[in-house]
């Protein structure tokens, strides 16, 4: 399959580019809405109806958490016990990152627990502000509901939205087409929609990873650095992140925005090879890059909030 070109008229301005109007259909695909007559017969749905009786599933294994998953420690903030993972590195100050996951440090192997515990003191302020916006925000996103997997569903790619289209085949495989925006997922007879959605996702990482290599390479060209290492993560909302050894991770989820919103990210993880804080001479090099850079941020923020819930 060739990889789908990025729609660069969405440079302008970061807008959602308008969908072409179309009719939706809500019903499942082998039906047809009332008063309209078929040319041709309709497509046969993929799935099979769900069976009546529970069927019992198999256990599932649970897996110990591994050594890089230390429990979390607790300490007295106020009125609040607050719960944050530590990890040791060999960084020269400690570093705060709240995700949501909760509040996670990264301190230097020399720093104490005690002066780390009054670091977090000092941040409290920030700390608990953040935690309640990340926790407010993760509770929006779980009170939309989650997207129909019918015939015509609606996705988002690229900052728009692009229609799937359902079929039946003898083997199960996706393919795009970038001039009628449709994704079409041609499954063999009886799959289900765990596996619709497995196949979904799947094309969206395989999209994912194609682009932001080429864009990657494009804005480390520019910035004259070199990045050692590139990988997708499945991170809930952190949408980048770059080590010391200059491996870059990015959120394969980033391919539901436009462009811009991508480029800004990524020339944001590029500038932590020259700068591994969010201090102002590294913000000075993301604006020698991508100089909208506040406005990209910001609407980042909004459009993560507008996404609807594709795989809860």
């Amino acid at each position: 399959m060739q990889p789908a070109k990025p729609d660069t008229s969405q440079l302008d301005l970061f807008g959602r580019e308008a969908a072409p109007a179309r009719p939706v259909y809500t019903e499942p695909v082998w039906t047809t809405p009332s008063g309209a007559t078929p040319r041709q017969p309709p497509p046969v749905s993929p799935y099979v109806a769900p069976p009546q009786t529970a069927v019992p599933l198999k256990p599932r294994a649970v897996t110990p958490p591994t050594a890089e998953q230390p429990p979390k420690r607790q300490l007295l903030v106020g009125d609040f016990v607050l719960e944050y993972s530590l990890r040791r590195s060999t960084r020269r100050s400690i570093g705060f990152m709240i995700d949501d996951e909760g509040l996670r440090i990264t301190a230097p192997k020399r720093i104490s627990i005690a002066e780390i515990d009054n670091a977090i003191h000092a941040k409290q302020h920030w700390i608990l502000s953040k935690l309640k916006e990340r926790r407010e925000r993760r509770a929006a996103r779980l009170e939309k509901p989650p997207v129909e997997w019918v015939d015509g569903a609606r996705l988002p790619y690229l900052g728009s939205d692009i229609s799937l289209r359902l079929l039946v085949g003898g083997r199960n495989r996706s393919s795009y087409d970038a001039e009628t925006r449709t994704l079409s997922i041609i499954l063999v007879p009886g799959a289900t929609e765990e596996l619709l959605k497995e196949r979904v996702k799947a094309w969206y990482q395989q999209e994912a990873k194609q682009l932001f290599v080429q864009r990657l390479d494009l804005y480390a060209e520019r910035l004259g650095v070199r990045y050692s290492a590139f990988g997708l993560s499945s991170a809930g909302t952190r949408w980048g992140s770059c080590t010391a050894e200059r491996k870059i991770r990015l959120n394969w989820k980033l391919i539901h925005f436009s462009l811009p919103l991508i480029d800004y990210v990524i020339a944001h993880e590029l500038a932590h090879i020259l700068e591994m804080n969010h201090s102002a001479r590294f913000w000075n090099t993301v604006g020698l890059i991508y100089p909208e850079y506040e406005e990209a941020r910001n609407l980042l923020r909004k459009r993560a909030q507008e996404l609807p819930v594709l795989f809860p």
